[in-house]
């Protein structure tokens, strides 16, 4: 069986979002990172961690991608143009959104105080509002950011979004705003949330 090894309030709520989608059984502990089980699996104690029957998969991103294509769920087909978009979204999403609330926490409370420069959050908070702009334009009028289905890159998106709302990041409104809230309502994420909340 599956395990996921992270604390909820973090990358981890978007595996523990999957698993619950897809319908997937799976063993869970919430640990958090640099925790002895977490660094006995990933030597740089990052979260999440997830178990299988093959081996540790870590990064959050890795573990979505895997869990899709194992289970057929969650993405569109491996080698199809459709994918190759999602995946382009996805990166971009990790590599722009998600960096941009990672500097902001950082510089706020995860780096030692006296590493910390607090002048460069309002930078991240300006890349955060342009990446998202980049991302609303990618959507379009289509129901999902990746095009006619629910996929990974949604997954991706909500979380970062509710992160970014936690820490007052500027948010679309409109129709993007809509379908943000959509993802939140999802019964998957529901569940997820309540195990956040159990965890919290």
């Amino acid at each position: 069986m599956l395990k996921l090894i992270g604390h909820p309030r973090s990358r981890a709520l978007r595996v523990l979002w999957a698993l619950e989608e897809m319908g997937l059984p799976y063993d869970y502990d919430p640990a958090r990172p640099g925790a002895p089980e977490v660094v006995a699996l990933n030597g740089t104690g990052k979260i999440p961690v997830l178990l299988t029957d093959e081996g540790p998969i870590s990064d959050s991103l890795a573990i979505l991608t895997f869990l899709a294509d194992r289970h057929g769920q969650l993405t569109h087909p491996a080698g199809s143009y459709a994918r190759a978009r999602q995946d382009s979204i996805a990166n971009y999403i990790v590599t722009e959104l998600d960096a941009a609330l990672w500097l902001y926490a950082k510089h706020s409370f995860a780096l030692p105080e006296d590493w910390r420069v607090p002048d460069v959050k309002p930078t991240a908070q300006k890349e955060f509002a342009r990446a998202m702009d980049h991302i609303v334009a990618f959507k379009g009028d289509a129901p999902f950011v990746a095009g006619e289905i629910f996929t990974i890159a949604d997954i991706l998106l909500s979380q970062c979004a509710g992160w970014g709302l936690a820490i007052r990041m500027q948010l679309p409104g409109g129709d993007f705003g809509d379908y943000l809230k959509s993802l939140r309502e999802r019964p998957a994420m529901r569940k997820a949330m309540q195990i956040v909340a159990d965890n919290a």
